[in-house]
């Protein structure tokens, strides 16, 4: 395993073991809203600070994009940043749905390099390097084989923070619901994105995400097989949050279904 990526999935467990004792605990937690229907508990701030310690232990001069203390460290433009979600699926972690995940990507000089997903609940852990493919528990994983979107089971995440984008993406939706096998929204897009590399869905598809929620996946997503782009299906989708991922035959039936409802503001 590449040593940075070692870094990483201690720096992942030791986050997973936070978030496993603050369940157990639920009913104690300190819990802030950010914005309409985002939250945030005193258990990311702790699994955050957990992760960013023990990388910054490791690479001093690495700079860090983190969700709930944002960018820090070296400047944004040095060579190695680490994307980081302490805790991906906060709102069900927060109801006790057990669907949540520790999500951790390195960009080298802005490109996607390293990548760890941690599922505490299941005791999963999803890693990737770029070029060395995609593994699940050290067992290499890859996309699903099915070639029609009828037959394809599709993730995604409603909007639930800002609703700019809502009639696009009902349209969407409703075109899906009718072409597909089955529409999916675990709630961890960290998650979904891992469970499309390990074949367990056949595609995804999202607006308006953050880096930190979709870095790690999308690299395990590529590395084991698949395509990733945006919704005009450029590699921009990092910067506009706006994410269509698949294995590669179903990654183009699903940005062919989606695009007829892509508006100008989508596109960027």
């Amino acid at each position: 395993m590449h040593p940075m990526l070692n870094t990483a999935v201690k720096a992942a467990r030791a986050a997973g073991k936070i978030i496993v004792h603050g369940s157990q605990n639920l009913d104690r937690l300190t819990v802030k809203s950010k914005q309409g229907n985002d939250f945030v508990s005193e258990i990311d701030q702790k699994a955050e600070q957990a992760i960013i310690t023990i990388l910054l232990d490791a690479y001093p001069t690495h700079a860090i994009l983190a969700e709930e203390s944002g960018e820090s460290g070296a400047a944004s433009d040095a060579e190695y940043q680490w994307v980081i979600d302490p805790l991906d699926g906060t709102t069900n972690f927060l109801h006790d749905f057990p669907q949540y995940a520790v999500s951790i990507a390195l960009l080298h000089r802005g490109k996607l390099d390293q990548a760890v997903i941690y599922d505490p609940v299941r005791n999963d852990l999803y890693t990737a390097s770029r070029g060395r493919g995609a593994f699940l528990n050290e067992r290499r994983i890859r996309v699903g084989k099915r070639d029609k979107l009828q037959d394809a089971l599709i993730g995604t995440g409603f909007p639930y923070r800002d609703f700019t984008h809502l009639d696009a993406y009902t349209g969407m939706f409703r075109d899906l619901a009718q072409k597909t096998s089955g529409l999916r929204r675990p709630g961890s897009a960290a998650l979904d994105l891992a469970w499309l590399a390990a074949g367990r869905t056949d595609g995804f598809f999202e607006i308006g995400l953050n880096p930190w929620d979709i870095a790690a996946g999308c690299l395990l997503v590529i590395e084991a097989g698949g395509l990733v782009s945006d919704f005009a299906g450029e590699e921009n989708y990092l910067q506009s949050g706006n994410v269509i991922a698949g294995s590669p035959k179903i990654f183009v039936q699903l940005l062919q279904t989606i695009q007829p409802h892509v508006t100008e503001a989508l596109r960027r």
